[in-house]
């Protein structure tokens, strides 16, 4: 009988394509998935390390799945990811009960590691593995969605950013390949990519040829089978003309664009190494809601910067009134070791920041309640999740210019569909992330046919509709 194993995933969309190329590597190798870690012979938590409450996290999970050694079936906790590429020896010392630790430069070896006996128990190679089209992966959410790992690695310097140190330099895939991938996920179901990638709008800066990532976008829209093309994590340094043109002109790209820009203060833009100013940003800005229009952006701010003073924050309060960005989230600057920052002179103290955040979302919240309402009335193209959670009397699904697993859902009280189709909806009523609305038209070659079970749609979200079965 194959041996069972169970996959853990914590942090971010780039990590989950990690772990779908450890799945994909020990499916290869005989082994058998499971959704319940009380079945696994094989436990695999990838972790992030990203910042304190995700190394927190990433702990809370291991210590908790170990259980399933004293509990279940395990014989072997395997732990991956950023928090051992960073923190591997302290570890070894504190968590005598997982078997192997692996880096993020060892995803590729986890099967052959977890197979032999002998195998070391610290697997910490420098982060330079890229999977490749060729490289066996099992996409772990709904087929008819998947992340499309465009490059790794990071070669920015921010100051308040450990990333680079634990996945490496920039090393951006070649556009064939990742055609490639795309080929292999539409042929599987696939309607939706969402590229991924540490500065998505590098792309192709150390790749021969000068490419560039507007040189890719026409080239995935040309795979068959391929609906939604969204791009996540585009760094605002580097963004020319035809980037642009390319998400305008191209249908198959939604109209939706992930951009952190971390602050606008221009202090403090420079104390994080961010290589642009607020001119800058908002000339950006209002260049690519002018170049795209009905843009939904998203960006991420941080507050509590070391020596963020009461007016750059207002500074940035005013920013997001101003932008009044469609999608927004704050992190509380959190102090890493081995970055810059964390040397920094007057750090803020931490009820300061919490209480700047709920400021910057207060305002936010608004902001998007007035955004959902002008949705009312609108017919949008949506791809269904399935039934939702809440009720099996309501379908779930997003419409193009709501990402998956982050931002709200769209809520359908009136139609059939199925999971994977994408259906006109007019919608009816709206709450602060969530929508409501109604089947107006599908694909007539779909229409006879009865609505299956769905797979398990994304979690509700703070602000979401009551909903009532």
């Amino acid at each position: 009988m194959a041996t069972r194993v169970y996959m853990h995933t914590l942090g971010c969309p780039k990590n989950r394509v990690d772990s779908e190329v450890m799945l994909g590597t020990l499916a290869e190798a005989g082994y058998r998935l499971v959704q319940d870690p009380a079945q696994a012979e094989v436990i695999v938590v990838n972790t992030c390390g990203f910042i304190e409450s995700a190394k927190e996290e990433s702990v809370e999970a291991i210590v908790e799945l170990a259980d399933q050694k004293r509990e279940g079936r395990c014989r072997k906790l395997v732990v991956t990811g950023c928090l051992v590429q960073r923190h591997a020896e302290e570890l070894a010392r504190e968590l005598p009960e997982v078997d192997h630790f692996l880096g993020t430069g060892a995803y590729q070896d986890v099967a052959r590691i977890v197979s032999d006996a002998q195998a070391k128990r610290l697997v910490v190679p420098d982060p330079d593995f890229v999977h490749s089209s060729a490289t066996p992966r099992v996409n772990s959410l709904p087929s008819h969605t998947a992340y499309l790992k465009i490059a790794e690695g990071c070669d920015n310097a921010c100051a308040f950013c450990i990333i680079p140190k634990l996945r490496g330099g920039q090393r951006s895939r070649p556009i064939d390949d990742l055609v490639a991938e795309a080929a292999a996920l539409a042929a599987q179901g696939t309607v939706e990519l969402s590229l991924v990638a540490q500065d998505l709008t590098a792309y192709g800066q150390d790749l021969p040829g000068k490419v560039r990532l507007h040189h890719l976008l026409p080239e995935l829209a040309k795979v068959d089978g391929i609906r939604w093309i969204r791009l996540h994590y585009a760094y605002p340094r580097d963004v020319p003309d035809a980037l642009v043109a390319a998400i305008a002109d191209e249908p198959k790209i939604v109209k939706y664009l992930d951009m952190p820009l971390q602050h606008s203060s221009d202090r403090l833009l420079r104390a994080m190494k961010r290589g642009r100013d607020s001119v800058f940003l908002r000339d950006l800005l209002a260049r690519l809601r002018s170049r795209i229009p009905g843009l939904a952006l998203r960006t991420a701010l941080i507050v509590g910067l070391p020596g963020e003073t009461e007016a750059d924050f207002e500074d940035l309060l005013r920013f997001v009134e101003e932008q009044r960005f469609e999608r927004l989230g704050v992190f509380e600057y959190s102090a890493e070791e081995g970055t810059p920052a964390a040397e920094m002179a007057d750090q803020v103290p931490d009820a300061l920041k919490r209480e700047r955040r709920d400021r910057i979302m207060a305002v936010q919240q608004a902001i998007s309640r007035a955004h959902q309402q002008a949705m009312i009335g609108r017919r949008v193209e949506v791809l269904v999740e399935g039934r939702a959670e809440e009720t099996e009397h309501l379908l779930a699904g997003r419409h193009a210019q709501q990402a998956p697993e982050i931002d709200g859902l769209t809520y359908i009280n009136d139609g059939v569909a199925y999971p994977g189709e994408i259906v006109t909806v007019e919608i009816t009523d709206a709450a602060e992330y969530d929508l409501v609305g109604r089947v107006v038209a599908r694909d007539p070659s779909r229409a006879a046919r009865p609505l299956p079970a769905a797979p398990r749609p994304p979690a509700p979200r703070k602000g979401g509709l009551n909903v009532l079965g």
